[in-house]
């Protein structure tokens, strides 16, 4: 098997116990895939960390939760140094914490203070933790999903802009329909029978993470031609500069993407159209993830605000009105 069929099997494999979410079930792929993060933001029974403790346990990677809580602490995030005492010796020795896994899930990360989400989003950009003057690098394999509630606004404290920025894609997470909804309730029943009958259950085989490298090495030579690039930076243009194009669009807009909109855009842009069968990006595989990928960037003017105007119909109205030159 090639490395696509390999993800696409996993992707599948996911999505058997995540129905009804096919979209988070891609975009967590496409998070893997693009050596990102995501924000994931839904109510609360929507199969968020369903989703991210099924991709564990269809791939051979290690998993970590942590309840995000007001009286959190970074060091029980990213760990801390500990007094050993061993034949009448002492020692400070490092003990990591949950951080250093492959998969981390960072649930509802609006209800810990912004010092421990700062503690976070450092390990997410740089890659490594460091404590008494010591780095200490995380895995190769490494991704974040945190989860935010959207209706639930007391004893939060919500991500600043700046550090929302260091998130790959924002993704929204809706209801599913009614199809899905009897669907999960089956599932539901087999799994709590198959639960009574532990020794039945079959063994699942893991995805080896190389193919994860792998796919990362034939993603990174898609080709991205020069109207397909003019495309994407004319998009983040649109967002800065929205009076070119249209005055009401420049009313609702306060603040647009940011440089690492633009990097983000081509990342996921291409492992999109690597997953689609193609070593080359088309419009359409841009107009398809740009939502999830300047979603959280924009900043809205209170005109927007005031109209119950979403970053979401912002975007695409400028995807209206931006055309491939």
């Amino acid at each position: 098997m090639t490395a696509r069929d390999d993800i696409l099997d996993l992707g599948k494999r996911v999505g058997q116990s995540i129905i009804g979410q096919d979209t988070m079930v891609q975009r967590l792929l496409l998070g893997l895939l693009a050596n990102g993060h995501l924000l994931v933001e839904g109510l609360p029974g929507l199969a968020k960390t369903r989703a991210i403790k099924s991709l564990a346990k269809n791939l051979d990677s290690e998993l970590s939760r942590v309840q995000f809580t007001p009286d959190l602490l970074p060091a029980d995030i990213t760990g801390s140094e500990i007094y050993f005492s061993e034949g009448g010796k002492g020692e400070f020795k490092f003990q990591q914490g949950p951080i250093f896994a492959n998969l981390i899930l960072a649930d509802e990360i609006n209800r810990a203070p912004a010092k421990v989400q700062s503690a976070l989003l450092e390990a997410m950009e740089e890659r490594q933790v460091t404590v008494g003057g010591q780095s200490y690098p995380l895995p190769d394999l490494f991704m974040v999903m945190a989860t935010q509630n959207p209706i639930e606004q007391e004893g939060t404290y919500p991500l600043p802009e700046a550090q929302l920025d260091r998130f790959l894609m924002h993704v929204e997470v809706g209801y599913p329909d009614e199809t899905s909804e009897a669907a999960i309730m089956r599932l539901n029943r087999d799994e709590e029978n198959a639960a009574q009958n532990k020794g039945q259950t079959a063994k699942i085989e893991r995805l080896n993470p190389q193919s994860i490298f792998d796919a990362r090495k034939e993603i990174g030579v898609v080709t991205v031609s020069e109207p397909v690039e003019r495309y994407i930076v004319s998009l983040v243009i649109a967002t800065r500069y929205p009076d070119r194009y249209d005055k009401d669009l420049a009313k609702q807009l306060q603040v647009g993407v940011s440089p690492r909109g633009v990097i983000g855009l081509d990342k996921v842009s291409r492992a999109y159209a690597w997953l689609q069968g193609r070593d080359y990006v088309t419009p359409d595989d841009v107009k398809a993830i740009v939502n999830d990928v300047f979603r959280h960037r924009l900043i809205l003017s209170y005109e927007a605000h005031a109209s119950n105007t979403s970053a979401d119909h912002v975007i695409d109205r400028i995807t209206e009105l931006v055309a491939v030159s």
